[in-house]
């Protein structure tokens, strides 16, 4: 198949579109490199340089002809989306939109979406939450991904267009950039192994569930095989504050640092956690990689790769 990746230079979708080619199809990465890298680009890929909200993609569409448009390109940082819904919205929801249009114009058979299990339902009635919970985004980042899973279903009930939602937890992993606000793993690593101070937000006792970014790689890979559009949670089912996170990442780089906080952030939620039940029964799919081993890794690369 011919699978369009956007996002295909960031942390997650560059593995994505690896594990594609891996398994023999064909692959375009659509990126503008706004936070994304060069060098996280698979050499197999044909890489096009522009934003999903370029208005001229059509001529993409019509020349590739793609089967599959894996999307993942967003605005992805709750706090930015706080400060600026208005960026937020044109990103995730226009340019969402644009890519639809062209998928329905160029007949694509399949639309995946990187959604959000967190953002989308808020702070939880219940935990670990199902893909029945409320959906009660508290930040415009979590609307603006829920109101795309409510284009897809208005997509598919007038356009038959096929989808699959992917509601991902927190993910964590190598080449998870370390520079933005979000990504706190890869934020903490990278400032322990420099020997820095990290600070964390408030009173740091607010949980994630934190996903391996290689378990996140197959349950897209998937996704590819799934005939009925559907919406499917991504994590691990336990909880981690950030308090044990930074404790467990402060031993793993042996930094010794001491636990130092700092304001609460704007948006943040206190506890959110998944259950991926419903993908398990479909596919038999669970999260293999412990919490401890991913840190390890992920510690691994970024010492690896400091420069």
């Amino acid at each position: 198949m011919k699978i369009l990746v956007t996002g295909g230079a960031g942390f997650i979708a560059s593995q994505i579109a690896d594990a594609f080619i891996e398994e023999g199809h064909q692959v375009v990465i659509l990126d503008d490199l706004s936070t994304g890298y060069e060098k996280n680009i698979n050499p197999k890929a044909l890489f096009v340089k522009a934003n999903i909200c370029d208005k001229n993609l059509d001529k993409l569409f019509e020349s590739e002809k793609f089967d599959i448009v894996n999307h993942h390109a967003a605005q992805m940082d709750v706090r930015r989306s706080v400060k600026d819904p208005e960026f937020d919205a044109t990103t995730n929801i226009l340019g969402t939109i644009n890519l639809l249009q062209n998928c329905v114009k160029y007949k694509v058979k399949k639309f995946m979406f990187a959604s959000t299990g967190g953002a989308v339902y808020g702070e939880q009635d219940y935990f670990p939450a199902d893909e029945k919970h409320n959906q009660q985004p508290k930040s415009p980042y979590g609307i603006s991904k829920l109101a795309v899973e409510k284009y897809l279903y208005f997509y598919n009930s007038e356009h038959n267009l096929n989808y699959t939602i992917l509601r991902y937890a927190n993910i964590y992993g190598p080449r998870q950039n370390p520079f933005g606000e979000a990504g706190v793993v890869a934020i903490f690593s990278t400032k322990l192994l420099k020997g820095e101070q990290p600070v964390i937000n408030g009173h740091g006792k607010q949980t994630r569930d934190y996903v391996f970014v290689g378990d996140v790689v197959k349950a897209n890979l998937l996704g590819l095989k799934d005939e009925v559009s559907d919406i499917y949670n991504i994590g691990t089912g336990i909880e981690t504050d950030v308090n044990q996170l930074f404790h467990y990442i402060n031993g793993i780089t042996k930094a010794n640092k001491e636990e130092k906080h700092g304001p609460t952030a704007a948006g943040e939620q206190l506890r959110s956690v998944i259950t991926s039940d419903k993908l398990f029964k479909k596919f038999s799919w669970r999260p293999s990689t412990k919490l401890e081993d991913g840190l390890k890794a992920t510690v691994d690369y970024f010492k690896n790769n400091l420069a």
